[in-house]
């Protein structure tokens, strides 16, 4: 990677028969810096020593003036220096047709290798916040079907199954305050669509996981799911094509389509009817067999693992790609095995670096107790019964001078006087591997309103009775890079802010370790997509140009 400014860059030029590759990259050079550009011909060098028949001429000097986009360059790959190799023999006369017919074949053998030999990074956009008097969700957007159609679902790590409302659908909500459109899919209007029966293999996978049931009356694939807030749906499976924006390697974005069973919801209830908060679906990314990382995964698609990093605040938004985010400050943790959610070994709470006095049985995962789960399909976080009240009462401690404690609606709360929680303590969530997720106070802090000019804060953590459970949601996820690493068997995350890009590796510790593809997402992906664009009418207008001199 090349970091800050450059005035000055010169290429040389050995011999005038490039690869695609060098066109390519010489390509690039002219898309960023345009008209600070221009060709210095050696002394006495006349055109027609650039003939493509006659190799042996002078170098040519090519060189860029100009300041150098960081962005643009880690996109291209571009070096400081860079020589071209000659692609035939000096002896070797070359018309250019003979180029273009050998470039015909090579071409489909580059893809070939590519596709056969690594899974490509899949990139999700995401919009929505954790706030909940706001959104109080994140989602994505999927297109499905053929012709494909545009579904708008919430990012879902707490349950497997994709399912999106069907056209027969019964009190699913016609509209949304999130000012999104509300799409039904037909499977009917779909040409690639089909109907998932009872003997499918897919079908008999799900019922293992509880995620399928069966009528011997039509023989068709059903489902039905009641979620935690009460709400549910029910309907049936369809197998349908998928279309993926995909990262190849040097940051490529291509288009992909991959055939994916998903639910086609028939009914809805509780919380999923309420048009306030309204998506077309919900986007389960649990490990059992139907869900879609792990049926992608299956097919070569996409690697077995995925990552997001949620913006926590503004507008809110952030990232969520099929394979893992690099970053050199993670930290993780193993995965509790054979768990139908992602349950981890919470060890201990420290609130100010002091350790809580919490049995750290109280988080464990037992036939008795459900342990710990991260969950991006949960607004706010939980605790266990047990671990509430020895945590509101440190945070309440570590304060007490500086702010006015107070009940709000149940909750606890202070009143601050000023806009910021600077003042409350950091807290450690502990795990084993010595793997420790920080805790800002806006972490796991609401502000609500203010009382004559001073800020109300409460803590977002809520209390779980009798079910020893503890479930960390959106307030606790948020501004970090989460990698869920299923071929690893292991969960891990940083700080970060998720305004930024990332680099994204096709790597599975479970697997064969392989950093095919470096692609940044984020930030600057809009600007990779337009050089991408544009770069290949650079190419086209660079070989006129060579044309020209032959």
């Amino acid at each position: 990677m090349i970091s800050g400014p450059i005035s000055s860059l010169s290429i040389f030029h050995k011999h005038p028969i490039y690869t695609t590759r060098q066109l390519g990259q010489v390509a690039v050079a002219f898309l960023l810096f345009g008209k600070n550009t221009e060709y210095r011909k050696q002394e006495g060098e006349e055109r027609e020593g650039m003939r493509a028949h006659s190799l042996a001429g002078n170098p040519v000097t090519l060189t860029i003036t100009g300041v150098l986009l960081q962005a643009a360059f880690v996109l291209s790959g571009f070096p400081t220096t860079l020589t071209l190799e000659r692609a035939f023999p000096t002896n070797h006369l070359v018309e250019l047709n003979e180029l273009r017919y050998r470039d015909s074949f090579r071409h489909p053998r580059i893809l070939q290798q590519q596709q056969s030999s690594v899974a490509s990074v899949v990139n999700f956009p995401v919009q929505g916040t954790y706030d909940p008097y706001r959104v109080g969700l994140y989602y994505t957007k999927l297109h499905l079907g053929s012709p494909p159609k545009q579904y708008y679902v919430q990012i879902d790590t707490g349950s497997d199954v994709l399912w999106v409302s069907c056209s027969s659908c019964k009190g699913c909500p016609r509209s949304s305050g999130l000012q999104i459109p509300i799409q039904f899919y037909d499977p009917s209007s779909s040409s690639t669509a089909s109907l998932i029966s009872c003997s499918d293999q897919q079908c008999l996978l799900g019922t293992q996981s509880s995620d399928s049931s069966c009528s011997g009356s039509n023989n068709q694939c059903s489902y039905t799911f009641q979620y935690g807030d009460g709400s549910g749906t029910s309907g049936y499976y369809v197998s349908d094509l998928i279309h993926l924006d995909t990262i190849v390697g040097n940051s490529i974005p291509a288009n992909a389509s991959a055939e994916i069973v998903f639910g086609c919801s028939t009914s809805q209830t509780g919380d999923l009817t309420k048009s306030d908060r309204a998506v077309d679906g919900i986007f389960g990314f649990g490990q059992q067999g139907l869900s879609v990382i792990a049926q992608l995964s299956s097919q070569g698609i996409a690697p077995n693992a995925f990552s997001h990093c949620l913006v926590g605040n503004g507008a809110g938004g952030g990232i969520l790609v099929l394979g893992q985010i690099i970053e050199p400050n993670m930290v993780y943790t193993p995965l509790i095995a054979s768990q139908p959610h992602y349950n981890l070994n919470l060890l201990s709470i420290s609130v100010n670096g002091q350790t809580l006095s919490i049995d750290p049985s109280m988080f464990a995962t037992s036939s008795s107790r459900g342990g710990t789960i991260i969950d991006s399909g949960t607004t706010l976080s939980y605790l266990a019964e047990e671990a509430y009240e020895p945590f509101v009462d440190a945070i309440t401690r570590s304060v007490s001078q500086s702010v006015q404690p107070l009940i709000s609606k149940g909750n606890q709360c202070f009143l601050v006087t000023s806009s910021t929680p600077e003042i409350f303590p950091t807290v450690s969530l502990n795990f084993a591997g010595s793997a420790s997720m920080n805790l800002r106070p806006q972490d796991y802090l609401l502000q609500q309103n203010s009382v004559d000019g001073a800020a109300v804060w409460c803590i977002g953590f809520q209390k779980i009775r009798g079910q020893g459970i503890t479930i960390l949601g959106d307030l606790v996820l948020k501004d970090k890079i989460v990698v869920y690493d299923l071929g690893g068997q292991r969960i891990g995350w940083a700080n970060y802010d998720c305004t930024m890009s990332v680099n994204v590796s096709t790597m599975s510790t479970g697997g064969r370790s392989e950093y095919v593809n470096a692609g940044q997402i984020g930030g600057s992906s809009s600007l990779q997509n337009e050089c991408m664009k544009m770069i290949l009418m650079v190419v086209v207008l660079q070989l006129l140009v060579f044309a020209g001199f032959s």
